[in-house]
C-alpha cells in the first residue's frame, strides 16, 4: 500500500505561479513537477482565490489599530478623572510606551 504524497506550501505556491503565469500549459507544468494536470489547476485556483485575502487582512488590521486606540483613549480619560491630574502625568509616560510596543501602524 502506498502512501499518498504531501506537498509543501512553498512547492505549491511555485507550481501556482508557473500556472499563473501562462508560459506553459497544466500539462507541461504537471510533466515538470511529476504531478497530475489536476492539481496545479486546483493549486492554480486556489491562489486566485486566496489572492483577495492578501490586500483585506492589511485594511483590516489597520482598523483594528485604530478602535484599541479609541479604546485607550476613552480609558485614559475615564482614568483621569477618577484619579485627578497626578495620574494623568503618570498615564502620559506609559500609555506611547504601550502604543509603541502593540500597536505599531
Amino acid at each position: 500500500m502506498t502512501r499518498r504524497r504531501s506537498f509543501s506550501d512553498k512547492f505549491k505556491a511555485t507550481v501556482a505561479l508557473e500556472a499563473l503565469r501562462g508560459d506553459k500549459t497544466a500539462q507541461e507544468i504537471a510533466a515538470k513537477h511529476k504531478i497530475h494536470p489536476t492539481q496545479v489547476t486546483t493549486w492554480k485556483r486556489q491562489a486566485i482565490d486566496g489572492l483577495t485575502g492578501v490586500f483585506s487582512d492589511k485594511a483590516k488590521k489597520i482598523e483594528d489599530n485604530e478602535a484599541e486606540v479609541k479604546e485607550l483613549h476613552a480609558k485614559i480619560g475615564k482614568l483621569v478623572v477618577e484619579n485627578g491630574t497626578g495620574a494623568y502625568a503618570a498615564l502620559q509616560a506609559t500609555v506611547p510606551l504601550a502604543l509603541s510596543q502593540g500597536l505599531k501602524r
